[in-house]
């Protein structure tokens, strides 16, 4: 992606884009920047293939109606505040709110998730699921009507839980478990805002150590992790730690961010929430684990030959200290508690 140089000014440009956005102090400079972020995101896209061309151009069309939606209702906000016109600020808000979620590709506004994840490439669909989120997620943070982003937030949940099943796409399967992630996301934003900074920052890093071997042996569905995982035990056992680390399994990193939410929602007494919550986990977790019971039990073989796998050194040595920090991060953020 970044051999070339026009693809490093769209990245830059797109991060730019979302700094305007979170750094704004008015509603057309937000929109101004979600607009910036979009534009330079749609070349990155495009890896001139069919498949990217379609999925650039459904991402376009939606967060396209997307911002119209959000800079229409913007404005009824801007003419209440500037000339004291009377609106129904909830009915604004709700649009707002949806336009924002539509964005963020969270449920029930998330059918253009994963038809637009399916035809990316693995760095481009990094983005999609973490940077892309950023500059929404800060908006709904600055209008939060509870009822809504609460039933987004089961939704999201249970979404994408159940929509892992029958998948064998990888990108897929990601893209159904960042829904799902998205729901605990939108959970912790009502808490407070360290704590969804904190779980988007462990998301991103898990997430990251998860396609970054994806695209090592660029993988697209599930069948090629039975063979090409195969000649190597200690890898074929990080990767589905790695995978359990991403579904918040303790005793692993992933863990922490859902250990925090858990125990906020355990103080407040809302346990109808948590459980909708904590089924869903384990539901995801499910199609995690479908990645990686048939490769260590049922599709078991012994290869007779020497197979190598021409892969970049520099990736691999990153992928093993992030599967370090993924697998015995729990277990040295208890460490240092203890010893302090």
């Amino acid at each position: 992606m970044f051999n070339n140089s026009y693809k490093i000014m769209f990245l830059l440009i797109l991060m730019m884009g979302t700094m305007i956005t979170i750094s704004s102090n008015s509603w057309l400079s937000a929109w101004m920047g979600l607009e910036i972020n979009l534009l330079s995101f749609i070349p990155l896209m495009n890896d001139n293939n069919l498949m990217s061309t379609e999925s650039s151009l459904k991402y376009f069309l939606i967060q396209a109606l997307a911002s119209t939606v959000f800079i229409f209702f913007s404005i009824f906000l801007m003419l209440e505040n500037f000339y004291s016109i009377q609106i129904n600020l909830s009915y604004a808000k709700i649009l707002i709110l949806s336009a924002i979620l539509l964005k963020m590709g969270a449920a029930p506004f998330h059918f253009w998730f994963p038809s637009v994840m399916q035809g990316l490439m693995w760095t481009n669909a990094y983005i999609l699921m973490t940077w892309q989120k950023i500059a929404p997620i800060f908006i709904l943070s600055y209008v939060i009507y509870k009822p809504l982003i609460i039933f987004c937030a089961i939704s999201s949940a249970i979404c994408g839980a159940i929509g892992g099943f029958n998948q064998t796409s990888l990108t897929k399967l990601m893209a159904y478990s960042s829904i799902n992630h998205m729901g605990w996301m939108l959970i912790a934003m009502l808490k407070n805002e360290s704590m969804w900074i904190l779980y988007f920052i462990f998301y991103s890093l898990l997430n990251f150590t998860v396609i970054l071997l994806f695209k090592m042996f660029n993988m697209s569905h599930i069948n090629q992790m039975f063979s090409m995982l195969m000649n190597s035990k200690p890898l074929k056992f990080m990767t589905f730690f790695n995978l359990l680390s991403l579904g918040g399994l303790p005793p692993f990193l992933g863990f922490i961010p859902k250990w925090l939410i858990i125990q906020s929602l355990t103080f407040e007494n809302q346990y109808l929430l948590l459980m909708i919550l904590i089924v869903s986990a384990l539901i995801s977790l499910y199609f995690y684990l479908r990645m990686g019971y048939t490769a260590f039990m049922l599709n078991y073989t012994e290869m007779n030959w020497t197979l190598t796998y021409q892969y970049n050194k520099i990736l691999m040595n990153l992928y093993l200290i992030c599967s370090s920090m993924s697998i015995f991060g729990l277990y040295s953020i208890s460490f240092i508690y203890i010893m302090l």
